[in-house]
C-alpha cells in the first residue's frame, strides 16, 4: 500500500524539474548549510523524492535530538555555578571581553576562553585566575528562592537566641552566606 502510494504520487524518482518537495525539513531554514548541502546532493544524483524525505526526516530529528541534549547539559552547567549562575557567567564574558579590548588577549584567545568558559568548571577556574591578580570579586547575589529576606535575618541576629544558642547561630550564619555570598 505505501509503495503504491509513492508510485501515484511520484514519490519513487526524482522530480522531473528537479524541484523536490522540501517540507520535510520542517521549520529549518532555507540558508542553512546542511539543507543546501542536502539540496544539492540531491539534485546531483537524482534522489528519489522518498528518499529525500526519508533522509530529511532522520537528519531533523537527529538535530532535534542534539539540541535538546544541549540544551540539558546548559542546564546542568548552570545548576552547578550556583544560584548567581547568570551573574557569574555575565561577570566572567565581560572581563574577558576587557582583555580583548585592552590589547591583552586576541581573537584566538577569546575563542579558547569561550571554550574553557563554556563549563562550570571552566569559569571557576578562570574567576581563581582573576582573583589571583585583581583580589576578592564581589558577586552581585540574587536570594535563594524560599530564602529569609535580608530584614528577616537581622530579626533571627537580634533574637536572644542568636546569643545563646551555637547551632541557632550557625544556622543564621549559613543563611547570611547563601543570599549574601
Amino acid at each position: 500500500m505505501d509503495l503504491r502510494k509513492q508510485i501515484s504520487q511520484g514519490k519513487h524518482k526524482a522530480p522531473e524539474d528537479g524541484k523536490y518537495d522540501t517540507s520535510a525539513f520542517g521549520d529549518t531554514p532555507e540558508d542553512d548549510p546542511v539543507r543546501q548541502h542536502v539540496m544539492n546532493w540531491a539534485s546531483e544524483y537524482g534522489v528519489s523524492q522518498a528518499a529525500l524525505d526519508n533522509l530529511v526526516g532522520q537528519v531533523v530529528e537527529m538535530g532535534t535530538a542534539n539540541f535538546e541534549q544541549v540544551q540539558a547539559s546548559l542546564e546542568e552547567e548552570r545548576k552547578l555555578l550556583g544560584p548567581n549562575a547568570d551573574t557569574r557567567i555575565t561577570n566572567i564574558s565581560k572581563w574577558a571581553s576587557g582583555l580583548v579590548n585592552k590589547g591583552i588577549w586576541g581573537k584566538d584567545d577569546f575563542e579558547e576562553f569561550k571554550i574553557m568558559g563554556g563549563t562550570a568548571r571552566g569559569i571557576s577556574a578562570l574567576e581563581k585566575l582573576r582573583e589571583a591578580y585583581e583580589g576578592r570579586l564581589p558577586i552581585e547575589t540574587t536570594p535563594v528562592e524560599g530564602a529569609p529576606s535580608k530584614e528577616e535575618l537581622y530579626q533571627m541576629v537580634a533574637n536572644p537566641k542568636y546569643h545563646e544558642d551555637p547551632s541557632y547561630r550557625k544556622k543564621v550564619e549559613q543563611l547570611f552566606a547563601q543570599n549574601f555570598g
